[in-house]
């Protein structure tokens, strides 16, 4: 088959590309600077779109990173970043539809989801703008793009070896700042990235899979327990916690948004459970010890 990757070159984009390739797939690389020498092929935005989205697995994951302060800047920087790439691929695809169209988003689209056990079914949140706000507009984006068949993976915080979200959690544990985070009853919605792999080839080929997959654990966790799962697997004694005002402040150091921690979402894959899909790390103190294993 072939994929064509927008905003390809992030960390799950290099895996995703990685995969693909190692199974024989043909990859194409949508990026602003495109180059050549790598195991598939890359092309600038300002290339012939439709002749490479014609037919094609479009896997969308186009936008700036969100570890960043939610100011009104950053904020309009996020939903630009997404939002226009994905008019593109929407323009393009009327010239050349792809056969599955595979657009990332987020389960912050959810916004502070308390105690609700939230599915596929679960209406959206407004606020906070730089995650509900900024999800919203990004999906809104993609709908009615030309395309044999759309699926919107809302995925969860994906945990693997050499990213930010693991390396931020692991150096915290390992400086004694594993403690919880705020109350630590918020719920923590993650995903092993060998799963967030075998969800993506799962939604490019099954064509009962359309509409919103939520692309996370079926175990979520509170973040005590987040936390207590890293010391464990760290061999870390216990570490005090840090109260929110804390947070706030530690955000402003690290120039980092207070809410990626403060937050919590409790999602589950309602649509992968029900088609029988299998997990190979459904429980986080295992995909811990798989991620942060020496190597």
């Amino acid at each position: 088959m072939k994929y064509v990757l927008a905003g390809g070159t992030g960390a799950l984009g290099r895996s995703l590309s990685a995969d693909l390739v190692a199974r024989g797939h043909d990859v194409v690389v949508v990026t602003r600077r495109p180059a050549g020498g790598g195991p598939y092929r890359m092309v600038g935005w300002d290339g012939d779109l439709a002749a490479e989205l014609s037919g094609s697995v479009l896997i969308n994951l186009a936008g700036e990173l969100v570890d960043r302060p939610p100011t009104p800047a950053n904020v309009e920087l996020l939903t630009r970043s997404r939002v226009e790439p994905t008019r593109a691929l929407a323009k393009a695809a009327a010239g050349g539809p792809p056969a599955v169209w595979l657009q990332l988003s987020t389960l912050a689209i959810y916004g502070e989801g308390g105690e609700h056990v939230l599915t596929e079914r679960s209406p959206p949140a407004d606020g906070p703008p730089q995650m509900a706000g900024v999800a919203n507009a990004w999906e809104a984006a993609a709908q009615g793009a030309p395309c044999g068949r759309q699926a919107i993976l809302r995925t969860a915080v994906v945990f693997d070896r050499d990213t930010p979200a693991l390396d931020r959690l692991t150096g915290l544990v390992r400086w004694g700042l594993g403690g919880r985070v705020g109350s630590g009853r918020q719920w923590v919605s993650w995903l092993h990235a060998a799963d967030f792999l075998a969800i993506v080839r799962r939604a490019a080929e099954d064509p009962a899979l359309s509409g919103v997959i939520h692309a996370t654990s079926p175990q979520p966790v509170r973040n005590a327990e987040m936390m207590s799962a890293f010391r464990r697997v760290l061999r870390r004694p216990a570490a005090p916690p840090t109260p929110e005002p804390m947070v706030r402040l530690g955000a402003r150091v690290l120039r980092t948004d207070p809410a990626l921690a403060l937050t919590g979402r409790r999602c589950v894959p309602a649509r992968l459970t029900e088609t029988g899909f299998q997990f190979q790390h459904p429980g986080l103190n295992e995909a811990l010890t798989d991620l942060l294993r020496p190597s």
